[in-house]
């Protein structure tokens, strides 16, 4: 690990160091139909209570999303996703210093997030969406970003994909950089595993973590009970796909994933202090 490049995300007022040791960050879903865990968090006082459950656990982000992405979700309006995310950012902003992110591709939320406590926006658009809301935003207050590629039109060939997809994420960083004013210390890359991606694209992701590190900035995993767990595990239930899960984390943990994005916060936490451990 000591021949790893480090790097700090800057969010705000926080800091994140970077090191390749792979951070926890805990998935809050306050949506009644994320793939997973739908309608479980909606009540605002049962997410807070969550949120806080999985900072003790070791989550040391927490991404609060108030819009499911699974495939063929149904797109939430602005002002519904506000009304499920603000009320929980806001108390769990009271409740803990643990950065907290919006998972979302609406400029108008992430705004509203970021004014209710966010430190970082998470879009799984690549500001694609909302560019100039997104930018302006990130000039006014030094939020942090975490650009993810969610786009068809891959090669078929895994690896070749694999790369297109760095080369993506290059180009949306820089344009958002040059839109922003900010430095590289702000923005962080998700490949987007399971976002448009076959099967063997998202194997191939994975397999490449340490090239996306080589980009030049932080890295973030999202492998958390999808789908290609499933289908590795013939599982078709993504709560009984934890142990799949915990074999992905500790992949791109060994290959320097400086985030990994996760539903099972304390088992995902042993995973990577075990790899950790390793690798030292």
């Amino acid at each position: 690990m000591s021949n790893v490049i480090s790097y700090q995300f800057k969010c705000c007022d926080k800091e994140i160091l970077c090191d390749g040791s792979s951070r926890i960050m805990g998935i809050l879903n306050v949506t009644p139909d994320s793939f997973s865990d739908g309608g479980r968090y909606v009540d605002v006082d049962v997410a807070v209570e969550h949120g806080l459950k999985m900072v003790a656990d070791g989550a040391e982000i927490l991404d609060i999303g108030g819009e499911s992405t699974r495939p063929g979700h149904t797109p939430v309006a602005a002002d519904e996703e506000m009304r499920r995310v603000v009320p929980v950012i806001e108390e769990l902003s009271r409740q803990t210093d643990v950065p907290i992110s919006i998972d979302t591709s609406k400029g108008a939320v992430a705004v509203a997030a970021v004014k209710a406590g966010a430190v970082i926006v998470n879009d799984v658009c690549g500001f694609e969406r909302d560019f100039d809301v997104m930018t302006d935003l990130l000039r006014k207050t030094g939020a942090g970003a975490m650009l993810m590629h969610w786009r068809e039109g891959l090669p078929e060939d895994a690896d070749a994909a694999a790369y297109e997809i760095g080369h993506y994420l290059l180009e949306r960083i820089h344009l958002a950089e040059e839109a922003s004013g900010l430095d590289a210390s702000h923005f962080m890359t998700d490949p987007g595993i399971g976002f448009a991606k076959t099967h063997e694209q998202n194997l191939a992701i994975i397999r490449h973590t340490d090239y996306y590190r080589e980009l030049g900035y932080p890295v973030l995993l999202g492998p958390s009970r999808k789908s290609f767990i499933g289908r590795i595990l013939d599982e078709p239930e993504p709560m009984n796909r934890r142990w799949g899960t915990a074999a992905a984390v500790s992949i791109g943990a060994w290959l320097g994933a400086d985030v990994v994005r996760v539903h099972d916060v304390a088992e995902m936490r042993d995973a990577v202090r075990v790899v950790q451990a390793i690798k030292a």
